[in-house]
């Protein structure tokens, strides 16, 4: 649990209604709960849908810059971690199920603990080790804001922000439950922290 948690909690506890916003908090997760379930039963599998705080969010098709960074950093970390049996990569429409919010990553990676008792009908996915996210107008506030904190939150090891207009990479790897800025590099070679010995040039991303 991070700082601002804690302090969340300590200004809850010092609260005299407590009981009451506690109470209050339950029943709107539980309202919240039964809307995520119908998300589930309703999802059709050709639309790019996450479930963020209780809202299904819908996204518009992406440009070809967008495409061609998924691709080409999919390729060359599923290339790597097929050599090297080291776990699975998902591409965009997995769906990665937290505690409140699901969300499909444009890249991720699970290490094989994680993996092995995967299933081919499987359509759910518990937090990865890595994600990499491609920024997009839409969707910059949410992979900088709410996904930077959640990714956090539930244990993932290292997240990248791509910026296909910067031509940039953020590379954030997490130390006491805070992810830490690694290097935002826009020519340098990335080093992945989670996938070991997987090195990736930023200017291939953008090729």
């Amino acid at each position: 649990m991070h700082n601002g948690s804690k302090d969340l909690l300590v200004q809850l506890f010092n609260a005299p209604d407590a009981a009451l916003i506690i109470n209050q908090v339950k029943h709107h997760l539980e309202d919240e709960e039964e809307r995520r379930l119908r998300f589930y039963n309703e999802l059709d599998e050709t639309v790019k849908a996450e479930f963020i705080n209780g809202r299904i969010v819908l996204h518009s098709p992406v440009t070809r810059a967008h495409a061609l960074a998924v691709m080409h950093i999919s390729s060359a970390l599923h290339q790597f971690v097929k050599e090297n049996k080291l776990g699975e990569v998902h591409v965009e429409k997995s769906m990665i199920r937290l505690s409140r919010n699901d969300y499909e990553p444009d890249v991720c990676f699970f290490k094989n603990e994680k993996c092995r008792d995967f299933t081919l009908d499987q359509k759910l996915f518990p937090a990865p080790d890595l994600v990499v996210e491609v920024l997009s107008k839409s969707t910059a506030k949410v992979d900088r804001g709410i996904k930077f904190k959640d990714y956090a939150a539930h244990g993932v090891s290292e997240y990248w922000i791509v910026d296909t207009e910067e031509k940039s990479v953020e590379q954030y790897v997490l130390r006491d439950q805070i992810f830490e800025l690694v290097i935002r590099s826009h020519n340098t070679d990335i080093f992945s922290d989670v996938v070991s010995g997987f090195v990736l040039k930023t200017a291939a991303i953008f090729e």
